[in-house]
């Protein structure tokens, strides 16, 4: 039976963040992962033929790029093999006249394709790109922080200090509006205003959920001032690094390991037991890099005394699901509005807000979309390492789905359940897509179709195929993700903690719980 200072149960981002940074604080430290692989859903693969190398879920590294966690350990991530891809052209929205708008590194062309729409809307976004630069370091430094915190409590007062009053309030106002009310107050175009409402499908808000404004400011923006990042061969870059560096730390990294049971002793966590028997001890604490309904529902023990806070987890209320379809082609996609869209790094097919809106409320309703909103990734526009000399990858996420099916909105597919109407399903999102760049059935030599009940079966921490691992709205985030008076990482069993992005700051690759908490827990967060 081996003894650590802490385990953490799943080898995500966030976990083997948490890792790396316990063992540099001088704790031994136990990484068990369920899967073949570490990575949780960053990771890359050949999904479809042999030599075409797909990210199966995130794509976009830009998040761990800025993180906190990559500016600590850099040099060490680099030695073991860690490398990034500069994008200048980062994403583009298309529209029904197949016409399309983007957002370059380079602020004067931005400028020019938004001055073509509209000379007002050009001179806002320059106003908001400069306004950015005087939001970022604080809207970060919150972002950054544990919640709630004395660290948290100082960014907003230096925030103040240096912004004053009236920039506190219009902050305020930005993490609550929707999208949509926040777009029409900066901007006319309906293109622009699609274009940025477009980032907030990635995650669950439509052009009218309060909280939603948020995400599109800062994707938008940041993308715009400092540009986005892929992995060079992979998202699986940084996983690979991680590892590496965990390995060179002495750190136990145990994969086709499946917990089966959070062992606890006196109300406090001690270990953990795998499905073959063995037992880990924990010294000082089990991390779980895991969903919470996945831990309290299966792998602690029934406890009368939590019974409060174990219905609180069942009632975390999934994102919608989605669908991931990824494509082997033989040449790159002719899109019918230009071949420089051929350069950006996503394509969103999401014209306009009533269509997104429409999606969103279908999929709340249990219906498959008629219309799917698609965020298509071109990774061998900027790393055409990731597929065969002439060939090319497509990632195509298919946005807002239900996870339980009741209808189809179109009328057409009669299957309720995801087994049988993934194929139909993946096969209407096609036509979608060849409607706006024609031709790319006759390139197709290979595909791989997710459906959400695949991803959960993938990854079981995206349940419903929520890739989210929990609504992003107002009433599940910051204090109250992932439930009110848990959003420190802690739970009711002593020593044992949660990170993920189940917990603050919620989805996306930055890493940002699994850091946070490993500082807490090592006591180098002074003020958290």
């Amino acid at each position: 039976m081996d003894t650590f200072d802490a385990v953490v149960v799943g080898a995500g981002h966030n976990g083997l963040a948490a890792a790396v940074h316990l063992s540099r604080r001088g704790w031994s430290v136990a990484v068990v992962e369920a899967g073949a692989a570490a990575g949780g859903a960053v990771k890359t693969a050949e999904l479809t033929l042999p030599g075409f190398r797909h990210d199966v879920f995130a794509m976009n590294l830009s998040m761990f790029a800025g993180s906190q966690f990559f500016a600590t350990y850099k040099d060490e991530l680099v030695t073991h093999g860690l490398r990034f891809l500069p994008v200048s052209d980062c994403f583009a929205s298309v529209f029904r006249d197949h016409t399309y708008l983007g957002v370059s590194a380079d602020l004067d062309k931005t400028l020019s394709a938004i001055f073509a729409i509209s000379k007002k809307d050009a001179l806002a976004w320059r106003d908001m790109v400069e306004r950015f630069r005087g939001d970022a370091p604080h809207i970060f430094a919150l972002l950054g922080s544990p919640m709630p915190s004395v660290a948290a409590a100082r960014a907003v007062v230096s925030a103040w200090r240096k912004q004053g009053g009236a920039w506190l309030a219009d902050t305020a106002r930005l993490l609550l509006a929707t999208p949509r009310d926040f777009l029409d107050a900066h901007f006319h175009s309906p293109q622009v205003k699609a274009m940025l409402a477009a980032w907030g499908m990635h995650l669950d808000f439509a052009p009218d959920t309060a909280g939603g404004a948020l995400f599109p400011y800062i994707e938008a923006m940041a993308d715009q001032s400092f540009g986005m990042v892929v992995g060079d061969g992979g998202a699986d870059t940084i996983i690979k690094a991680m590892c590496g560096l965990l390995h060179a730390e002495g750190v136990d990294i145990r994969l086709r390991s499946p917990v089966v049971e959070i062992e606890t002793k006196m109300g406090s966590a001690c270990g953990v037991r795998l499905a073959d028997g063995t037992r880990i001890v924990a010294r000082r604490a089990v991390v779980a890099n895991l969903h919470p309904q996945l831990v309290f529902g299966s792998l602690l023990p029934p406890d009368p005394g939590r019974a409060e806070f174990d219905a609180r987890v069942a009632r975390i209320r999934p994102g919608p699901g989605t669908m991931m379809i990824h494509l082997a082609l033989d040449g790159p996609p002719n899109w019918r509005a230009g071949e420089a869209l051929g350069r950006f790094a996503y394509v969103h097919i999401a014209p306009d807000l009533a269509m997104m809106s429409k999606v969103y409320a279908e999929a709340a309703s249990g219906l498959l979309p008629a219309e799917p909103v698609l965020v298509v990734g071109q990774p061998t526009a900027i790393d055409p390492s990731r597929a065969p000399e002439g060939k090319h990858i497509l990632w195509v996420q298919v946005r807002a789905l239900p996870s339980a099916i009741v209808g189809d909105a179109a009328g057409t597919i009669e299957a309720r359940d995801w087994d049988r109407a993934k194929e139909p399903y993946a096969e209407r999102a096609l036509d979608l897509l060849e409607q706006y760049a024609p031709g790319v059935r006759s390139k197709l030599i290979g595909r791989a179709v997710f459906s959400p009940l695949d991803l959960e079966r993938e990854n079981p921490c995206l349940i419903g195929g929520d890739n989210l691992s929990g609504s992003h709205h107002l009433d599940q985030n910051f204090i109250f993700r992932p439930v009110a008076g848990y959003s420190r990482y802690r739970t009711p069993v002593r020593r044992l903690y949660m990170c993920g992005a189940s917990t603050w700051p919620g989805a996306g690759t930055g890493a940002g719980s699994g850091f946070m908490l490993a500082k807490m827990l090592a006591g180098s967060a002074k003020g958290t």
